[in-house]
């Protein structure tokens, strides 16, 4: 196996396609030429790179470099790569989304980097209890240690995005009941609903959302439109909304129609709401 030393280290094959990867999944597109300086060996070990991850429909070629899949309906980046993604857009969604909860109430937070950005929320809130498939955001709760937080972690399979899924956490979440499901997305669609690259993941937040009395998404705007393998709850399954204020207006006009509350985050001080919610004040 071909590899790089940097430092007292070797960067192997493996290790310098990840890192491709994670480069085009941040940039959408990367040249060769790019690749080979950002990772200090030649054109040839790139292109031995690119045809592996090309061979393995991880990326695409075009000329001179590589693209993200225009097609990737099963293809699920890992947590860290998109931790970086949209993260104001995502702080300001957490922020409107930790107003929709009270004090002595049951929540479900699903895996995701936003719902993540919410637990962070999460520890200005007394006495709560937290159902989670989400390793994060256990770990943000149990580091906050609040003695009047109360958190159940499922057990599962660990996904690319930290969640638990499968059969374990499909059976734990059958037995519980949430007042509010906080529920993050791969994709939106109007039409296909929520949907995720992962089928064991869209069968744990449909139980998730069977568990729920309301469910309420959080979703920026790089979500929309976007179209993944399974889905994982029709739109008029969702109760409350939250999003970005760069999501399209025809997007939430749209929404108005088939859900009932939309709350636009319009930034770090208060969510804006739409006009729909502001009638209803």
């Amino acid at each position: 196996m071909h590899g790089l030393r940097i430092g007292d280290g070797v960067m192997l094959a493996h290790q310098r396609q990840q890192k491709i990867l994670d480069r085009v999944l941040s940039d959408g597109a990367v040249t060769v030429a790019a690749l080979g300086t950002a990772l200090s060996v030649s054109d040839m070990t790139i292109r031995r790179d690119v045809n592996e991850l090309v061979a393995q429909g991880l990326v695409e070629r075009v000329h001179g470099g590589i693209t993200a899949p225009s097609s990737a309906s099963a293809f699920e980046p890992g947590f860290p790569v998109k931790s970086e993604q949209s993260r104001d857009a995502k702080a300001a969604i957490a922020r409107a989304a930790a107003r929709l909860i009270r004090p002595g109430t049951t929540i479900g937070i699903s895996g995701g980097t936003t719902t993540h950005a919410l637990a962070r929320e999460l520890l200005r809130i007394p006495d709560i209890t937290v159902v989670t498939n989400s390793l994060p955001v256990a770990d943000v709760l149990h580091a906050g240690g609040r003695a009047d937080h109360t958190v159940l972690l499922t057990g599962g399979q660990r996904t690319p995005s930290y969640a638990l899924v499968g059969p374990l956490a499909v059976g734990a979440l059958q037995t519980l009941h949430v007042d509010i499901l906080f529920l993050g997305t791969h994709g939106v669609d109007i039409d296909a609903g929520l949907t995720c690259p992962n089928l064991l993941e869209a069968q744990t937040n449909q139980a998730f959302v069977a568990s729920a009395r309301r469910v309420a998404v959080l979703a920026d705007h790089t979500k929309w439109g976007v179209r993944a393998l399974a889905t994982t709850a029709a739109l008029s399954e969702v109760d409350v909304i939250v999003t970005d204020v760069d999501v399209p207006e025809r997007i939430r006009d749209a929404l108005t129609d088939i859900v009932d509350d939309v709350v636009v985050a319009a930034g770090p001080a208060e969510p804006r709401p739409t006009t729909q919610e502001a009638s209803s004040r």
